[in-house]
């Protein structure tokens, strides 16, 4: 991959096309409201498509001009398209799965209007994506591109479906023909996930500057500096992450992601109280199962058993609910299992997960979970596949180590437990001291 030095502003992609075709029953979306309105353009809506952080305020615009002109206009499906992706950011930015149906009503009745319109196909993608139905976003996102290769928009759809399916190679593929094509913010911060997850840490960090230069509201403002907070959190720079994240806070004090990455940082540096207070208000705001896990494994590093058994019933709540909608997470379900809950249990979520899709992520939560479940030999096949490519996790080599060490292979683990704690001493608040303890064994 070459990260081209060029600077693009991200500007709204063009309207989109409307044609001619069969009608559906009138959907949650045309629920009564105001009156008819002036046509509209293509704004919130389209970014959403492009998989870039749209402001809230021009968002929820979009969604209600939208709504207004297709109570008069059912049969513009160019409309019901960005009506669609304007609904898939709208769950993006809030983590509400009660989004995703309506965004997927809007953008079925936009294909049965047009059936080959390539935005509609293009939000289905992004929607699957959404949903954790990485096969389906792929399938989407190559019949876009077949017919029409050079449409920009549809890149990221299929960046993020081979990212998460395994296929590193066409993700890389993927992000630099979208670099070429559209040089800003969905390129270079795709890029920078390539270029973390194959262990280029520094390249990325360049990439996200890239595309905080790009940036042209507070919500992509933020979301570029949450993630050098990220990146900064990972090489176990606590001081330079809790700064970063302040700063994404400072710029978008509604942007979730960087409230955790706050109280994580802030739970590292022993200030516990203030670390709970983002915590909860993160998790009130935005109940994702992965920050409730964060939540009540902090609760149990504390002691506080009655609380960390609270935040881990929300988890499963949470679980079933974005289930119910569509969307399931099984790989944090089974990561809550096999350190909580029942082994034999996360084996069988991370099996599943791994029969839909095989990224590092699931082959290291399925290799420690057969290590709890006590099937050490086939969990190392897996702890070294989650490290083919050069991921520097120090959670994963703190799984690889413990595996190692269950089966004796005590240099090899010495290697891994020391590798966790030098690239983050702090990566978590259960683990970590675990990581210390066995290493000192």
């Amino acid at each position: 991959m070459r990260l081209r030095n060029r600077r693009s502003a991200l500007t709204a992609a063009a309207a989109l096309a409307a044609a001619v075709g069969g009608l559906l029953a009138l959907g949650p979306d045309l629920a009564p409201g105001p009156g008819p309105v002036a046509a509209p353009r293509a704004e919130g809506g389209a970014l959403a498509a492009a998989g870039a952080p749209a402001p809230a305020g021009e968002l929820a615009a979009t969604v209600e001009t939208r709504r207004g002109w297709l109570r008069e206009h059912p049969d513009d499906a160019a409309s019901w398209a960005v009506l669609g992706s304007a609904r898939i950011e709208q769950a993006r930015r809030s983590m509400d799965p009660a989004y995703y149906p309506k965004a997927e009503a809007a953008l079925r009745r936009s294909l049965a209007v047009a059936p080959a319109n390539p935005d509609a196909l293009t939000g289905m993608g992004a929607l699957a994506d959404a949903r954790h139905d990485f096969g389906a976003a792929k399938a989407w996102g190559e019949r876009v591109r077949a017919a029409a290769p050079d449409r920009w928009s549809v890149y990221p759809v299929l960046v993020d479906a081979y990212t998460q399916l395994g296929d590193y190679p066409a993700a890389s593929r993927a992000v630099q023909r979208l670099l070429d094509l559209r040089p800003g913010l969905p390129a270079f911060t795709r890029a920078a996930y390539e270029l973390e997850i194959h262990g280029r840490t520094e390249e990325s960090a360049l990439a996200l500057r890239e595309a905080l230069d790009a940036a042209n509201s507070p919500a992509e403002r933020a979301f570029c500096l949450q993630r050098l907070g990220e990146l900064a959190w990972q090489r176990g720079d606590v001081r330079g992450a809790l700064r970063l994240d302040d700063d994404a806070l400072r710029t978008d004090p509604e942007h979730h992601a960087a409230l955790v990455g706050r109280a994580r940082a802030l739970a590292a540096l022993g200030r516990t109280g203030a670390a709970l207070r983002d915590y909860r208000t993160a998790v009130d705001r935005v109940p994702l199962p992965e920050y409730v896990l964060e939540l009540g494994e902090l609760y149990e590093s504390l002691g506080r058993a009655h609380e960390a058994r609270t935040q881990y019933a929300v988890l499963r709540a949470e679980v079933k609910l974005f289930a119910a909608n569509g969307a399931r997470d099984d790989l944090t379900l089974g990561l809550y299992e096999a350190d909580h809950g029942s082994a034999a249990a996360a084996v069988r979520d991370l099996e599943r997960e791994w029969g839909r899709r095989r990224s590092v992520l699931v082959a290291d939560g399925l290799g420690w979970a057969l290590h709890r479940a006590g099937r050490d030999a086939e969990a190392l096949e897996y702890a070294r596949a989650a490290g083919a490519i050069g991921t520097r996790s120090a959670l994963f080599a703190y799984h690889r180590g413990e595996i190692e060490r269950s089966l004796g292979m005590r240099a090899a683990a010495r290697t891994h437990l020391g590798e966790a704690l030098r690239l983050n001493p702090h990566f978590s608040p259960l683990f970590a001291p675990r990581a210390r303890k066995a290493l000192a064994s």
